[in-house]
């Protein structure tokens, strides 16, 4: 299997396994993953998913180019259809998980491997870990909705930069850039990525869930528009178990310090 998931029941680890391809988008790769992503989050107890790559040399290497070469080959229907439409779904999954994906960045992340890790709303870095936008190269813009998040991430300057020329950067000016949370010694990747999962785990699974929604959904609106979204999840939240164990923890504290 191209995928495969290991780690514990509340923070699965889900692995692109082709190492000896750097990890390359094949088309069952890619629909694999989807798969988890659509899968893991409906689990019992799931409460984060940690994303990374086979071996130590690449998270991935982006789309498998003999795919893309046989798509673009039968004409523009058949490369929107399996290109463009299959990388915009998988990042979309990534993006509107309901529980937090974290990318753990264990090498190179070219092309869809960065566009998966621009969908993530929380990424680390090893520190050998580099960057880099190449389809230009190759003749065209990035498929899988790297020219749109990109640059709402990082300013539309420096977004262009990178996919004008295709160069590779850095862990750190990833971190700079806001294209990861951090940068880490790769041997501490893994920890790392699972400690930052545990640290939201213990929070209530409805507020986690409202928070990632309402900032994936509201972040590129109007800030009235925005501040609607925020006013509906919080909405959501008021009757749960998570707000009153929470107000009852505060309470509570409050008052033995009285």
């Amino acid at each position: 299997m191209p995928v495969r998931v290991s780690g514990d029941r509340t923070v699965p680890v889900l692995t692109i396994d082709r190492p000896e391809k750097l990890n390359a988008l094949d088309y069952p790769t890619i629909d694999a993953l989807r798969t988890h992503l659509d899968e893991l989050p409906a689990r019992d107890g799931v409460r984060a998913i940690i994303l990374t790559g086979a071996g130590r040399r690449a998270f991935s290497a982006g789309a498998d180019i003999p795919d893309l070469a046989d798509s673009i080959a039968r004409g523009t229907a058949a490369a929107l259809r399996e290109i463009v439409a299959r990388g915009h779904a998988l990042t979309r999954a990534v993006e509107n998980c309901p529980v937090p994906v974290i990318v753990a960045v264990n090498g190179l992340a070219y092309g869809g491997g960065c566009e998966i890790t621009e969908a993530a709303p929380l990424a680390l870095a090893a520190d050998h870990a580099t960057f880099a936008k190449p389809e230009i190269t190759l003749g065209f813009p990035p498929p899988f909705g790297g020219s749109q998040r990109l640059p709402r991430h990082v300013g539309r300057k420096r977004g262009l930069e990178m996919i004008l020329t295709g160069d590779a950067i850095g862990a750190q000016r990833a971190a700079e850039l806001g294209l990861v949370n951090r940068v880490v010694p790769r041997d501490d990747l893994l920890p790392a990525a699972r400690e930052l999962a545990e640290r939201i785990a213990r929070h209530a699974d409805t507020a986690v869930a409202a928070c990632l929604a309402a900032v994936t959904r509201g972040i590129n609106v109007p800030i009235d528009e925005g501040l609607g979204i925020e006013a509906a999840w919080f909405a959501s939240t008021v009757g749960t178990p998570g707000v009153r164990a929470g107000l009852a923890r505060f309470l509570g504290r409050r008052k033995e310090a009285s």
